[in-house]
């Protein structure tokens, strides 16, 4: 008999049927009162001695065919967790083993993984935890392995419910809770390696009605949530949320009514984002406010542009001004910044990184003073004067720049524009331009813009960017769209609103030349679209004027 020792059915009561850890059958392992189990699967022997026979040293587990299979130490031996308040029962049920020092104290905890291969199931590896300093090794090739405790319930065909776990503990606590009625399976890996795991056995997951995630209530834990639930059908995974950290210490803090209070008020997951109208009353605020928020209006000479859009600029909106290089979007931009400024008395941050700091006082104080400083000699300039406009334009501190010129590392930029709004109170950032802020790539483009977008959305703040064009294809000089944008298409997808400037700069009438066509090609909020009007470039006052279109202008000169 191989040395074993044969006991007879009448000697002990049958206290159960379990799945056998060699062959892998459902029921064929029958136990004992005594400990002492056989497998009457044929073929397999699969046979473990009484606990009064369990000697220190002495192998529990005798004439187990390890083909393939990772072998335990000698010393490891079935026994309850009592530290974690784990039964015997159910770790004999996963196969978890122990190791004990000479006092007793458990000092390793070893479970067991099997092959997801085929129906006769093998141990395939083994997972150490260390109790001492919480670390875990395995051998074996657990990566041929489905999820801890898997075997258990593959034969159960689906079912109602299936509870996952980060942990090995957790599973353990579950299923203790749960009094081992109930599916319950654990991450290999932790919330590291969910995806993973959950990608390898989504299989057997999807097979039960309900998926419930009993993942750690920490940041780790609830990104792992965030990551895997999208891998299962709609409506098939719950989440729980517990008070404590994890089912672990819901277990040793004695809290099971609690813990099954949780597992019963489970959520069916639904994404960040989504509400129901019928339910959630912000979704009829957000439209009795819609339109309410304020605005920033455009200059008067800026045209049409304010009624096509409602007013203007609207707090927590991109606003993208796109042009083609040496059109004069800097001078737009110079005598926008300034209305804005005076008229609507917003604090607003200037990040012109194609200008110094010097060039853009003295342009901004040119529109101030209505005259070109640029072309007046520097010994001709009357500083004294000039300062009594300098404290006046600067008054009140409303502008704030930015003392950079040429690119800069993107990161470090927009960690400045969130200080410029968030730690100077700007209500208006003005970025120009895009292309100097981050590598001309699309994935760069888009990671910015999207960046971008969340700025708005959680300051409020009004963001134009400035975006330079590719130079078109016609040869009309206003000939030009939003596709026409310098970089990824994110720009103008993101954008809340898109303006496009244009202007005939080789034109040989003077008029003409220094007349720039508005096009408002995207806005959100109205949808309205088209030619919004004419910039007239003042050289003398260097200010923008309200101007017409150039072919009007030339039929009002000839009625005269």
């Amino acid at each position: 008999m191989n040395g074993y020792k044969v006991y007879p059915k009448e000697s002990k009561k049958l206290v159960g049927k379990e799945p056998c850890p060699k062959c892998g059958s459902r029921d064929n392992l029958a136990r004992w009162e005594d400990g002492h189990a056989h497998c009457f699967s044929q073929g397999c022997g699969y046979h473990e001695r009484a606990d009064s026979e369990r000697n220190e040293g002495m192998l529990d587990v005798i004439d187990i065919d390890y083909t393939n299979t990772t072998r335990l130490p000698d010393t490891a031996v079935f026994s309850s967790i009592k530290d974690r308040k784990i039964s015997d029962e159910i770790c004999r049920k996963y196969g978890v083993k122990v190791d004990k020092d000479r006092e007793g104290n458990i000092t390793k905890h070893h479970y067991p993984y099997y092959s997801k291969l085929g129906l006769s199931k093998e141990v395939v590896a083994f997972k150490t935890r260390n109790v001492q300093d919480k670390k875990f090794y395995a051998t074996g090739e657990i990566r041929a392995s489905g999820l801890f405790g898997q075997q258990l319930f593959e034969n159960l065909d689906g079912g109602k419910y299936i509870t996952v776990t980060e942990g090995e503990l957790d599973c353990l606590s579950v299923s203790e809770m749960f009094e081992g009625k109930w599916p319950v399976v654990s991450l290999k890996n932790g919330s590291a390696s969910a995806v993973q795991g959950i990608k390898e056995s989504l299989e057997f997951l999807e097979s039960f009605e309900n998926v419930v995630l009993c993942f750690d209530q920490d940041d780790a834990g609830q990104k792992a949530i965030s990551e895997v639930v999208d891998l299962f059908s709609p409506n098939k995974v719950k989440i729980m949320e517990m008070p404590l950290k994890d089912a672990s210490d819901m277990l040793m803090a004695r809290r099971v009514r609690d813990f099954m209070r949780c597992f019963w008020d489970a959520k069916s997951y639904k994404p960040v984002g989504i509400v129901s109208p019928a339910t959630d009353e912000s979704c009829w605020e957000s439209f009795v406010t819609r339109g309410t928020e304020e605005v920033i209006p455009f200059p008067s000479a800026f045209g049409k542009l304010n009624a096509m859009m409602n007013g203007g600029m609207a707090a927590s909106e991109i606003t993208t001004l796109g042009a083609l290089t040496s059109i004069g979007k800097s001078t737009v931009l110079y005598n926008l910044v300034y209305g804005m400024a005076q008229e609507s008395n917003k604090k607003i941050g200037c990040v012109f990184l194609e200008a110094s700091k010097g060039e853009t006082i003295e342009k901004l104080l040119s529109v101030h003073v209505c005259s070109n400083i640029s072309n007046i000699p520097t010994n001709e300039r009357d500083y004294s004067e000039y300062r009594k406009q300098y404290d006046e334009l600067f008054s009140g501190d409303k502008l704030h720049i930015l003392d950079h010129q040429g690119s800069v590392d993107s990161d470090e930029l927009f960690s400045k524009m969130r200080y410029l709004v968030k730690g100077l109170d700007c209500e208006v950032l003005v970025l120009d331009p895009l292309q100097a802020a981050v590598p001309n790539k699309n994935e760069a483009i888009d990671d910015f813009m999207d960046r971008c977008l969340k700025l708005v959305q959680e300051t409020g703040v009004c963001l134009i960017i400035v975006s330079h064009m590719r130079k078109p294809f016609v040869k009309e000089a206003h000939d030009v769209s939003e596709y026409d944008l310098k970089g990824s298409g994110s720009i103008n997808q993101i954008s809340y609103n898109t303006i496009l400037l244009s202007r005939d700069k080789m034109s040989d009438d003077e008029y003409t030349k220094n007349c720039t066509k508005v096009q408002l090609v995207k806005c959100r909020r109205t949808g309205n679209t088209g030619e919004a009007g004419w910039l007239y470039y003042n050289q003398e006052t260097s200010r923008l004027e309200r101007g017409i279109a150039p072919e009007l202008k030339e039929v009002e000169e000839s009625e005269f």
